[in-house]
């Protein structure tokens, strides 16, 4: 029943659009020009805190996985560590970092397509979230596009021991998209996605928003998206 309900609030603030005040979402934000992963493996608290960690650049969107190790709960990082984050080096075809890994992708399909996500206030352990693709192209029919809906946690810098800003990955959503809505009237073909995400334990519910990509068969990245959430006095 709570994530029914959660999905139904996030229906509603996507139908009342960006000025709803329980949503946060990527509308007037610059698409950013590359994705950076940084992945560190839960057994290298060092490489978490460590000052020469490459800080990208502003246009970037930067995620930080914390890579399972073999020593599981005795791992010093394992708190903060997802499974995701090996699904996400398999994509890459990524070997496991024993310390830590960095992969930079260019951002090449923008003027292209649009994409949007989204999400609302957290509820019951969870979160509502949302992806959104209009796009004037769609995939060959004997391709399928990987759309990634991230919630992540974004850690100040000097927070939990970090020394720099770090979007802390805490769940996330893989999509197969293949065949596209249509929008009657429109050259526009969309796709779309609504989840509630499970908020795990030890995140802070405050600092948590979420990003996305899509990606073609070849591994490209088409266009990516952050949720910004405005401050009260601000909606």
């Amino acid at each position: 029943m709570k994530r029914l309900l959660l999905l139904m609030t996030l229906g509603t603030c996507l139908a009342r659009g960006a000025d709803a005040q329980s949503l946060c979402a990527s509308d007037g934000q610059a698409t950013p020009v590359t994705l950076v992963e940084r992945f560190i493996s839960a057994d290298c608290e060092a490489c978490w805190s460590s000052p020469q960690t490459l800080k990208p650049s502003a246009r970037a969107l930067t995620l930080d996985w914390i890579v399972p190790s073999e020593r599981g709960d005795d791992a010093p990082l394992s708190a903060a560590a997802s499974r995701d984050a090996r699904t996400r080096l398999e994509a890459l075809g990524r070997p496991v970092p024993t310390a830590s890994s960095m992969t930079t992708a260019k951002v090449v399909g923008a003027r292209s397509h649009r994409l949007r996500v989204a999400h609302g206030v957290a509820v019951g352990g969870y979160l509502g979230a949302s992806i959104e693709l209009k796009t004037t192209r769609k995939p060959h029919p004997r391709e399928s596009w990987s759309a990634w809906l991230v919630l992540v946690e974004t850690i100040p810098a000097g927070a939990d021991g970090s020394p720099l800003e770090r979007n802390l990955v805490r769940n996330v959503l893989l999509s197969t998209w293949n065949k596209p809505e249509q929008l009657s009237k429109s050259e526009h073909h969309v796709f779309r996605e609504m989840r509630p995400l499970n908020i795990p334990q030890g995140a802070t519910p405050e600092r948590l928003r979420v990003v996305g990509w899509v990606q073609d068969g070849h591994g490209r990245v088409l266009t990516a998206a952050q949720s910004v959430c405005a401050p009260p006095e601000a909606r």
